[in-house]
């Protein structure tokens, strides 16, 4: 089981020292959210809060993914960075095709594409995308990046996307794993029968175990349960040994950790030592204690 970072949209400035503190205490991974901007208007309920509220997300600081975990390889060279999760609809696929192409080469191969549908509608509307058939486009943007990272001339023609042939260099020498975020019934058909793994939003094991065992009936439906399956986790219950084990024995692969709760809505005042010494417990608490 891989150990990921999870910095919770800190301040701008901590993100490259923690990467490099994170990996030297031991974790494998760094995760990494996505939000375009925030509405000064919105009546889109945000569906991972007990109320809905989004107020949380106001003045958080969000760096935009693509351009910040190259940085963040270079100080952690060995850390494998994950976006949970790009709002992948809201974009175009030509352009996220050349954006995770170069994230990919630019790591060495140090990077798995988390995407998920947006929630709020008001994403789709600033950047001048549909919100109607977000499910069946995402699904088509899917095909068209695999398909443009193989490097060979690729085109598609569909009601959503028409792209003449065409080819885009340089892509990584491994393919890229595409992960879905969601706990909705198409959300985990949709990474059993294409993803190559899945990425939990947060919960406790008890809530997680049903989500799982849906995901492992659907993969035995589409055929796909011989295939590699990464699973990511955000729970409580992995700040124990104990808890570890369980999720391990679950099928996690990887599991997400933060020390800070990013819905309650609080600035996020700690300075980088602090966090470390809450980085450096769990290295040599649970992850020494969990090999």
């Amino acid at each position: 089981m891989r150990f990921a970072f999870h910095a919770t949209m800190c301040p701008p400035e901590q993100y490259l020292p923690l990467a490099k503190i994170a990996e030297e205490a031991g974790f494998q991974g760094f995760t990494f959210p996505d939000s375009i901007c925030y509405p000064q208007e919105a009546d889109t309920k945000y569906p991972y809060n007990a109320d809905g509220s989004r107020n949380f997300l106001e003045g958080v600081p969000f760096l935009e993914p693509f351009c910040a975990i190259p940085a963040l390889g270079v100080v952690a060279p060995k850390l494998r960075f994950t976006t949970s999760v790009v709002k992948l609809p809201i974009r175009n696929p030509v352009i996220v095709a050349k954006q995770v192409s170069t994230v990919a080469v630019m790591t060495n191969n140090r990077f798995a594409f988390g995407v998920g549908l947006s929630p709020w509608i008001e994403d789709f509307q600033i950047c001048g995308e549909r919100w109607e058939g977000r499910g069946k486009r995402m699904d088509e943007m899917i095909d068209i990046i695999r398909g443009l990272m193989t490097g060979d001339y690729y085109g598609y023609d569909s009601e959503y996307y028409q792209i003449p042939p065409c080819k885009i260099c340089p892509v990584p020498s491994e393919p890229v794993p595409i992960l879905f975020g969601g706990h909705a019934d198409v959300a985990l058909k949709r990474a059993a029968r294409t993803g190559d793994g899945w990425i939990h939003a947060g919960g406790t094991i008890e809530t997680l175990k049903p989500l799982i065992d849906k995901l492992n009936t659907y993969r035995k439906e589409f055929g796909t349960d011989n295939k590699p399956f990464e699973i990511h986790a955000i729970t409580a219950d992995a700040y124990s040994v104990d808890g570890v084990k369980q999720l391990r024995d679950m099928g996690v692969t990887e599991c997400i950790i933060g020390f800070r709760d990013a819905y309650a809505g609080k600035p996020d005042t700690q300075t980088v030592e602090e966090k470390k010494v809450a980085i450096d417990w769990f290295a040599n608490e649970i992850i020494a204690k969990s090999a």
